[in-house]
């Protein structure tokens, strides 16, 4: 899954749905994924990347950015990827 292209991220990390008229706060790390979605990147490939800065082991990382994407669909900020 990817972030719908009309929402919108500041620098701080507030985002904003346009669809729905709200706006959610993300917390560092949370924005950290947020911005590695937006780039693109696979779930793996963000696993990756923060597996090299966290001292955390890939179980339970996989597990906290599953249940981030699954947070992020919820609420609606997600589209699903064409292949699926």
């Amino acid at each position: 899954m990817k972030i719908k292209k009309d929402i919108a991220v500041s620098e701080t990390g507030l985002v904003f749905n346009p669809t729905t008229g709200e706006s959610y706060s993300l917390n560092p790390i949370g924005m950290e994924i947020f911005s590695l979605m937006k780039e693109g990147k696979s779930t793996e490939e963000i696993s990756g990347e923060l597996l090299e800065h966290y001292h955390t082991d890939s179980s339970t990382l996989d597990k906290d950015i599953h249940d981030f994407m699954e947070m992020l669909n919820h609420y609606l900020l997600l589209e699903k990827d064409e292949e699926e």
